[in-house]
């Protein structure tokens, strides 16, 4: 089992993931592919993602029963944390707007 998860994708890539995989909410993408057709499916996100972001979970043996991997640039980053992989949030960037009138005052 694999799901992906995509948001500010380019239309045509959706449509490509439509291809392979089923749609089960937008920017939901669900499907049941080896390995092989699992990265190539991946490589091809990660050719066509653009200015948005993508995220790849699959099944897995670890501990936590998947693994997953991201593309793109997102607040949330997977880190590893003693052979655990877990999600590290970075911190809000202000608007440029907020950032002006911080250095204004």
């Amino acid at each position: 089992m694999m799901v992906i998860v995509v948001e500010n994708v380019p239309p045509r890539l959706r449509g490509r993931l439509a291809i392979w995989l089923l749609e089960v909410r937008a920017g939901v993408y669900v499907g049941n592919y080896s390995v092989k057709v699992r990265e190539m499916i991946w490589n091809q996100v990660e050719a066509g993602t653009e200015d948005g972001n993508a995220v790849l979970i699959w099944r897995d043996s670890s501990e936590s029963g998947f693994d997953f991997k991201t593309f793109g640039k997102n607040r949330r980053i997977p880190i590893e944390v003693d052979g655990m992989k877990l999600v590290s949030f970075l911190p809000e960037l202000p608007d440029d707007d907020d950032f002006l009138h911080y250095l204004s005052m």
